[in-house]
């Protein structure tokens, strides 16, 4: 007798219902892995163009900070609390109240770095007596299951007060190393938003520190001006010059701090020869003169740099230039006003 192959049903349905909630359940169970938390600064160029000291000068700098969160999570949310510090600087002598930069000569510019449009809020550093008042950040982004980031960006508010006796240069101060700072705490939470860290330096479940380096640059372009130059007056001589008459004039200018100066005197409107003259009006007279750069009268003042013209270096004050003139003996000319014009170039 031939017996029909036994047929085994499976039980496929309880058995596949009990294995998705052992999954369920073991899922459920998993911790989820710690968050980790990091983040990073940067900052463009404090850059503030060209000044004499004479006006204020505004300029402004961006820090941008950038956090990310890895790890597995699900659906959390992080808070992050930070403070942003910013020293002297390298060139600073350790002063952040004013702040200055230094030129290739070491001479000094102020300026300050402020966190609020007007100008009035000193952007500091917690460790630093003077100025302890950091720029205070929060900044809150979701994690997704693989991690996520956030941004976020401050503002510096700089600027070159009114200053006089600034020195030409550029002028620099690398806020490099320990002379900026980026203090954070971090707090995540896989449900629902945590609360931020007590602090930038305390709470939450993590934080670090990172630096966002600048440099501040400026630039004193080197400047003249000339305030004056008096008349040379030789007076009256009567009859005919038969002794040497020798008087001074004085010319004023004020040059940019060790800005390098030459001064020119041309030869007038009548010179012949290589010979100043001073011409009677309109007429066919006239009386040699000679303008020097030395009380003995023996170096000629004239337009040739290198050659004959008088060179210094400015003070940031008003500089006083004496003109030594002397009509030489013995000469013989008609009576009369005898007068010429002589052009003043300050080359820098």
């Amino acid at each position: 007798m031939t017996r029909p192959p036994t047929r085994f049903a499976a039980a496929t349905g309880p058995r596949r219902t009990l294995a998705a909630i052992v999954c369920l359940a073991l899922l459920a169970w998993l911790p989820s892995a710690p968050a980790a938390t990091t983040c990073t600064a940067s900052s463009t160029a404090l850059s503030f163009g060209s000044t004499s000291g004479a006006g204020n000068v505004d300029s402004t700098a961006t820090v941008t900070v950038e956090c990310s969160t890895s790890g597995l999570s699900l659906l959390a949310t992080a808070r992050v609390r930070m403070c942003l510090n910013i020293g002297a600087g390298v060139n600073g002598g350790g002063s952040t109240a004013p702040r200055r930069m230094t030129n290739a000569f070491g001479d000094p510019m102020q300026f300050q770095i402020y966190s609020d449009p007007a100008r009035t809020q000193i952007w500091g550093d917690s460790l630093i007596a003077a100025t302890p008042t950091p720029v205070l950040i929060d900044l809150e982004y979701s994690v997704p299951l693989l991690g996520g980031s956030g941004e976020a960006s401050a503002t510096m508010q700089a600027r070159i007060p009114v200053q006089a006796g600034l020195a030409a240069g550029t002028f620099s101060n690398p806020f490099s190393g320990t002379h900026t700072r980026l203090e954070y705490r971090y707090a995540v939470q896989v449900t629902g938003t945590p609360p931020f860290p007590v602090s930038c330096t305390s709470g939450g479940d993590g934080g670090g520190t990172a630096t966002f380096p600048f440099t501040a640059t400026a630039t004193v372009p080197d400047n003249c001006t000339i305030g004056s130059a008096t008349t040379l007056d030789f007076g009256t001589v009567g009859g005919a010059v038969a002794t040497d008459v020798d008087q001074t004039s004085t010319i004023t200018m004020t040059c940019t701090q060790r800005t390098a100066w030459d001064v020119a005197l041309d030869d007038g409107q009548n010179a012949s020869g290589g010979v100043r003259r001073m011409r009677l009006g309109a007429s066919a007279d006239y009386l040699d003169y000679e303008l020097y750069r030395d009380a003995a009268r023996t170096q000629r003042w004239g337009a040739t740099p290198g050659t004959d013209t008088e060179v210094g270096t400015g003070t940031g004050s008003a500089q006083a230039l004496t003109v030594h003139g002397r009509v030489p003996a013995t000469q013989s000319v008609p009576a009369g006003a005898y007068g010429d014009v002589i052009t003043v170039t300050v080359s820098y």
